[in-house]
């Protein structure tokens, strides 16, 4: 057995393929019949794959080469990056889509400075995503003695992410995954930091321990019902509007509660502003979108719900001239983060909960017991949006020389009608703000 765990280490500190191979086998299932034993590496690769993670994003290099060579081998998906902000994005946007936390695999010290931008962004986006990085020896790093790539990353990643752990013993790679996965993707989502140093990972350990150490978790992210009180305010505060507004923003388009709010939406006949996040859970084309008289929805609401919507500076905060005066309108916030509720102004009925709990809970409250907004309302909305559209498609089909934006768009619009299923890819300033006003999302 101590030749098994010599070569173990061995191979695990040099970095050659052929060895750590050769090791993984006999680690595996050890020919002489002597103790079957696994390393930090294979931990690691185990942890993962036993709550369903099976992607990471990354770029190779000391001291986690061999972990992304491993991974391969396990028959994870690992894909490779120039940069590791890059990688750290890629990761965080398939969090979002996939509401389970994304991957970034960094080397140490200047990559995962690197993949903190992209940890940083995830977290202010609340977007599941966990940064593992390799570290230098703990006791250099504290000594501050001059080790390779030597930082204390962990006190670097704490204050830009939703939680950071450090493992220090193979025997605690499980629980440290697992406390990562639930962080990140529990309550509000947001990123994570693992740090792992170098030597965890040719730390070697008897396979049937270390099986046994791994952990699974279990309703990493449970349902949080609002409270009956709260959702009977709500239901009042909206039965006294003249005008209601609902505005989906981007944790509406998280949530993958679709049925649900179009349930909420089609069964109160509100109009409905979708947020650049939440564009495509109603078609642009839906008759209650308000997205072309967007102006006149905002000014002229009395009850706005935000439906995973924050009253941050894409909707001035809540306040100014297109919202109207102070105090004309309130609001029903549905988030779950209490914390966000009178972020910036009073919130009349907030409403505290995942959004598919929220909502099925005011589906539930409205059946049979709701008056559809006035006509008054509803037409006022209807009128600007053809107004407004009409205005646009003068533009839009205009054929400037030398081609504006509008030409160009124009085109676009009418390729996205007539395929929908079409992937739309739309980058930065004018060119993003004016395509998703224009181009229609099915």
């Amino acid at each position: 057995m101590a030749t098994t765990v010599d070569k173990a280490k061995e191979a695990a500190v040099s970095g050659d393929l052929t060895k750590t191979q050769a090791t993984a086998d006999q680690i595996t299932t050890d020919a002489a019949g002597e103790q079957d034993l696994t390393d930090g590496f294979h931990l690691v690769i185990d942890a993962l794959k036993l709550n369903g993670i099976n992607t990471v994003y990354g770029v190779p290099g000391i001291p986690i080469t061999d972990l992304g060579r491993l991974a391969q081998a396990e028959g994870m998906r690992v894909i490779s990056f120039r940069h590791e902000q890059n990688a750290g994005n890629a990761a965080a946007i398939a969090g979002f889509l996939t509401k389970q936390p994304g991957i970034c695999l960094t080397v140490s010290a200047p990559g995962f400075l690197n993949g903190l931008t992209a940890l940083a962004h995830a977290t202010t986006n609340c977007w599941p995503m966990i940064l593992i990085s390799g570290s230098s020896e703990r006791e250099i790093v504290d000594l501050q003695q001059g080790d390779y790539e030597e930082m204390d990353q962990l006190a670097i990643a704490k204050p830009l992410c939703k939680a950071a752990y450090r493992v220090l013993h193979a025997e605690d790679i499980g629980i440290g995954v697992a406390r990562a996965i639930r962080a990140a993707v529990s309550g509000r989502p947001g990123g994570v930091y693992l740090d792992l140093p170098a030597k965890l990972f040719s730390q070697v350990v008897d396979a049937a321990k270390g099986q046994k150490s791994l952990v699974k978790v279990i309703d990493a992210a449970p349902a949080q019902l609002p409270g009956p009180d709260a959702v009977k305010r709500a239901v009042e505060v909206l039965k006294s509007a003249k005008k209601p507004l609902i505005i989906l923003g981007k944790g509406a388009a998280y949530a993958q509660a679709d049925d649900e709010i179009r349930q909420f939406v089609e069964s109160t006949g509100i109009p409905f502003l979708p947020m650049s996040m939440a564009k495509g859970l109603l078609p642009d084309t839906h008759p209650q979108s308000a997205g072309a008289a967007r102006s006149t929805a905002l000014l002229e609401s009395d009850v706005v719900v935000l439906v995973g919507a924050r009253l941050n500076w894409l909707l001035s905060h809540g306040k100014g001239k297109q919202w109207g005066p102070q105090g004309a309108k309130r609001f029903i916030q549905i988030d779950i983060e209490p914390k966000e509720m009178d972020s910036n102004i009073e919130i009349a009925a907030p409403l505290v909960g995942d959004i598919g709990s929220v909502i099925g809970e005011l589906n539930k409250a409205l059946a049979g017991n709701w008056q559809a907004p006035s006509a008054d309302w509803t037409q006022t909305i209807q009128s600007k949006k053809e107004s407004n559209i009409a205005k646009m498609a003068t533009r839009l089909g205009k054929n400037s020389t030398p081609m504006d934006f509008h030409s160009a768009l124009g085109a676009l619009k009418q390729v996205i009608k007539e395929r929908p299923d079409a992937i739309l890819v739309n980058e930065g300033a004018n060119t993003l703000d004016l395509a998703r006003g224009i181009i229609d999302m099915y």
